[in-house]
């Protein structure tokens, strides 16, 4: 006896194996991707610099406030890092300040907040967004300091001043120690980044663009990885 295929059974089997095919394509896809995600937990505290009445400096030109520049560096690096499954903590995620009035005190209670916060959060690393500004307005670039005394700090310091260098011009400057109060309040590897100096207007002119904003923000995510011992692979950093 011959077998008399269906032709509506034929279209109905072919479909079956695409599906099949499709399906094997997709998890395939998902555990090439899941080999290159953190194994461990990570936390990262990103501090973006000053806040509410508490502007910080200003472009030389164009009077931009850093405290918005500080902000949106500080959001791209947050979405960066997330990008891999690693937890941010954020000290603010808008113009206001961590303490409200106009005391006296104001500055005090701001950064004791933001200790408190980075503390509570037993963070792998602290990175604060900052930007620079200096008497010679030739000084260009982004710069990263460190805890004095910290070795910790410093090696994170160094990976990610090494990752700015490589990958971005003026940014070839010394890590350095310093006396600040966001490095100082923790034991947790901590680094200010100042991301370029607004008292140089070409520095200014890249810092207010999302372009370069993105550039730092990836380049001082892969320098804090690099810390880690985290492999990196390639991200969409597109807002």
């Amino acid at each position: 006896m011959i077998a008399v295929v269906n032709k509506k059974h034929i279209i109905i089997v072919a479909c079956v194996l695409i599906f099949l095919i499709v399906t094997v394509i997709i998890v395939a896809g998902t555990v090439q991707a899941n080999k290159f995600l953190p194994k461990l937990k990570y936390t990262i505290v990103i501090d973006a610099g000053h806040g509410g009445i508490d502007g910080g400096v200003a472009g030389v030109n164009t009077h931009v406030k850093e405290v918005e520049l500080n902000l949106k560096v500080a959001k791209m690096l947050e979405k960066n890092f997330k990008e891999y499954g690693i937890n941010v903590v954020m000290t603010r995620t808008n113009g206001n300040a961590l303490c409200s009035g106009n005391t006296s005190n104001f500055k005090r209670k701001d950064m004791q907040a933001r200790a408190k916060i980075i503390n509570d959060a037993k963070p792998d690393a602290v990175i604060s967004i900052h930007m620079n500004y200096f008497s010679q307005s030739k000084q260009r670039g982004a710069q990263v300091f460190y805890k004095k005394d910290s070795e910790v700090g410093k090696q994170l310091a160094k990976d990610i001043q090494k990752t700015l260098a490589l990958n971005i011009e003026h940014c070839n400057r010394l890590y350095l120690s310093g006396d600040y109060y966001i490095v100082n309040c923790t034991d947790y590897p901590a680094v200010i980044v100042e991301c370029g100096f607004l008292s140089n207007s070409e520095d200014e002119a890249l810092l207010m663009t999302e372009k370069y904003q993105q550039k730092l923000a990836y380049h001082i995510m892969l320098g804090c990885m690099k810390f880690l011992d985290i492999e990196p692979y390639e991200i969409d950093i597109s807002v």
